[in-house]
């Protein structure tokens, strides 16, 4: 069966991120140390709730607050929210836009609103995206089937149609588990080898 969609993960694929940039920020702002933080926010669902899209923005960042302990503001929250973002690209707007012109391109990501609306200001390679699925707007998170359902009904392909590649090789074995073709991302120069083996991309760019 051909293929006629290639779903990328954001985080990691796309845009690269260090947590530790933002647990060093938040802890000029708490009395916690960061194992701290990391202990509370393990055991605490309120991550996985505001990615899940049960919680609104201004609801996470108060229950963060109270949390953490933190004495930011909102704005100051969210600049550090932030901050896990890295200015560097790992696959290329060149190869996206290659793509595009014979498949379909949908991003499929576990992410939140308030880091979203700042990759769309900051990372313009994701306007290559024919769809996206994103888990605040979806109400569910990889590697949960439904969200894959999701990314397949609004492509309308069937699964064994789909290239889909991740950095987390559970989200990559949950899509195989519904028929999908995947690879776990490790860099450009593998994704760009798994697309020529599968005759979805002619040469490599370099």
């Amino acid at each position: 069966m051909p293929y006629r969609a290639l779903f990328f993960d954001l985080g990691n694929v796309l845009v690269p991120f260090d947590l530790k940039r933002a647990y060093g920020a938040l802890e000029a702002c708490s009395p916690l140390s960061i194992p701290e933080m990391a202990a509370l926010l393990r055991s605490n669902g309120l991550v996985t709730d505001y990615e899940c899209g049960r919680v609104g923005d201004q609801p996470f960042y108060e229950n963060m607050r109270e949390l953490l302990k933190l004495s930011c503001d909102y704005e100051g929250f969210c600049a550090i929210w932030n901050s896990i973002f890295l200015p560097p690209t790992l696959v290329p707007e060149s190869l996206l836009a290659m793509l595009r012109e014979r498949y379909t391109l949908l991003l499929l990501s576990n992410t939140n609103a308030i880091h979203f609306r700042f990759l769309e200001q900051h990372y313009p390679h994701i306007g290559q995206f024919h769809h996206l699925i994103l888990s605040h707007e979806a109400g569910s998170q990889k590697p949960d089937a439904s969200i894959y359902r999701k990314a397949l009904e609004v492509t309308a392909v069937d699964p064994g149609e789909v290239f889909f590649t991740d950095d987390l090789q559970p989200n990559i074995d949950a899509a195989r588990a519904l028929g999908m073709d995947g690879e776990q991302f490790v860099g450009v120069a593998q994704l760009e080898a798994q697309l020529q083996k599968r005759g979805i991309l002619n040469g490599a760019l370099r």
